[in-house]
């Protein structure tokens, strides 16, 4: 008899967790990294979602909470939902778990049976297929294309499904390509699920306050109300408030597969931290003055980051419209070698030579679900971007063609 479960063949390890801890190791042996790999913003939790924390502990929040949340956060978060998005969700028609991630575990724990298929748009965050796989689905990979802004068509969409397609798995703005849906992009694909009754919306809005330019946030129930009903609206306070260290997802779903979320919830885990949940009721429901300052900044380090990348040997960076990636290609350095005689043959080749002879770490595109490309986070200084860019273009114009 096997020890550990059969399960775990079937995933693999978080290759941004990967990289983030050889940066660590390498920083650790003395070398000068520049770690781009996390998706975690530089910016600070802001003061009135710290005293809110303060506050909390200081009146003796401290006991266990119930297991969706405390009534406080679900009534924020509906209303967070009616406010920005269009989306009436009762307090009891929504949840709170330890991150986002959890959220989507517990979606697909809830209601997946082996054989079940999960839609799945490449590039991808790396957890989903693995989450699909740990519960027992059928990850479904489609892959896009950059000359469609890595956005999934309604052709490409429709061909996908089966009849034992359970979830299509939406985010928007994506990590890891930073692409982001407008309206019309989002109605042809709310049009193709219309026709399929059977199919289920899981999207994740974790990066909605993060969009650029004159781009409109829209997401799948708004755009198409009578998706309502067969849709879990996924999102959290971790990138436009900063607080990823403070663990708090959320989601607004038919009643009954939030209760069935909480049933696991309640032998898994229980309720999230009782005091980073009144912060993020602070988070929800007080000043959001510092989001488009915030975004601001994200945007001028996107715009700095495509521009070097451009000028780097072999390279080709698209602008995205959201999140705080870039998901440059790396074909053209495709078949060249480094200075030890390394040949590049990979993406995989590609990052790791980076990080061995320039010290910057990005992750492999293939990981994502989609290569020869790299991501790279830009939610750091600019004097660290400008720095690990130039990099970037020294090591791309050191390659033998």
């Amino acid at each position: 008899m096997a020890f550990l479960a059969a399960s775990l063949d079937r995933v693999k390890p978080s290759a941004t967790i990967a990289v983030s801890q050889k940066a660590r190791e390498l920083k650790a042996q003395g070398m000068d990294v520049i770690g781009l790999g996390a998706g975690e913003p530089d910016f600070d939790t802001p003061d009135n979602i710290k005293q809110a924390a303060v506050e909390a502990i200081a009146r003796g929040e401290t006991k266990y909470t119930p297991v969706s949340g405390i009534p406080q956060l679900r009534e924020a978060i509906s209303a967070k939902f009616k406010r920005e998005n269009g989306l009436d969700y009762k307090p009891e028609q929504t949840i709170v778990s330890t991150g986002g991630k959890h959220v989507l575990f517990n979606a697909f724990m809830a209601t997946l049976n082996p054989g079940d298929e999960v839609i799945i748009p490449a590039p991808f965050w790396v957890s989903y297929p693995e989450m699909v796989a740990l519960c027992g689905g059928t990850p479904v990979v489609v892959e896009t294309r950059q000359e469609d802004g890595f956005k999934l068509t309604a052709e490409a969409l429709e061909r996908a499904i089966t009849p034992r397609t359970k979830w299509f798995l939406f985010n928007s703005p994506s990590n890891p390509s930073g692409a982001a849906y407008t309206h019309t992009e989002l109605k042809a694909l709310t049009d193709v699920l219309m026709r399929h009754e059977h199919v289920w919306v899981m999207t994740d809005d974790m990066y909605e306050h993060l969009v650029y330019g004159d781009f409109t946030f829209a997401t799948p129930a708004q755009v198409e109300p009578a998706l309502y009903d067969r849709t879990i609206t996924i999102n959290g306070v971790s990138k436009a408030y900063a607080m990823t260290g403070w663990r708090i997802g959320y989601a607004g779903g038919p009643l009954k597969l939030i209760k069935a979320m909480d049933m696991i919830q309640g032998q898994q885990t229980s309720g999230a931290c009782s005091i980073a949940q009144w912060a993020a009721v602070e988070a929800l429901n007080g000043t959001q003055a510092f989001i488009p300052t915030n975004r601001a900044m994200f945007e001028r380090r996107r715009d700095l980051v495509v521009s070097m990348l451009n000028q780097a040997s072999g390279i080709e960076c698209p602008s995205p419209e959201g999140a705080f990636y870039v998901y440059p290609s790396v074909k053209g350095t495709i078949g060249s070698k480094t200075q030890k005689g390394q040949v590049i043959s990979t993406d995989e080749d590609f990052v790791t030579a980076l990080l061995e002879q320039e010290g910057v770490a990005v992750v492999h595109g293939s990981a994502f679900g989609l290569g020869p490309n790299f991501r790279l986070s830009y939610a750091t200084s600019d004097t660290l971007l400008e720095e690990a860019c130039s990099r970037i273009q020294r090591f791309c114009g050191s390659l033998q063609r």
